[in-house]
């Protein structure tokens, strides 16, 4: 299996009345070569200023940003390219970055590539 670290920056606490701003994702190898870095146009009219200021971007700036299913068709293709099995996900907080990736996976591709359920 190969590992999958990610890191997740948003513009308040929750996916789906929030949105996912960035976020960035290296296997967990000897090499720390292989990256994606994905920046998403917002989903939500609703945004806390303090939480995007995080991201370093500015609101402006993030309605500029590519659509949502576009930047997770390009992540799934990417986990494709480096994983021949099930990817491990994992992240310096794991319950916070999951749920976005999680949420933004199945809501616009109906699928996720981690899976949902421990086998």
């Amino acid at each position: 299996m190969v590992a999958i670290m990610i890191d997740v920056e948003s513009d308040g606490p929750i996916p789906g009345d929030y949105s996912m701003i960035s976020f960035g994702a290296v296997i967990v190898d000897d090499q720390l070569d292989k990256t994606f870095y994905g920046k998403l146009k917002p989903i939500s009219d609703q945004w806390i200023p303090d939480a995007l200021a995080v991201s370093g971007f500015s609101r402006d700036e993030c309605m500029a940003f590519e659509e949502p299913d576009t930047v997770m068709i390009y992540f799934k293709d990417w986990i494709k390219e480096h994983s021949s099995s099930r990817p491990l996900f994992f992240s310096d907080n794991n319950g916070f970055d999951w749920q976005f990736i999680n949420w933004y996976f199945w809501h616009f591709l109906n699928e996720n590539p981690f899976g949902f359920r421990f086998d």
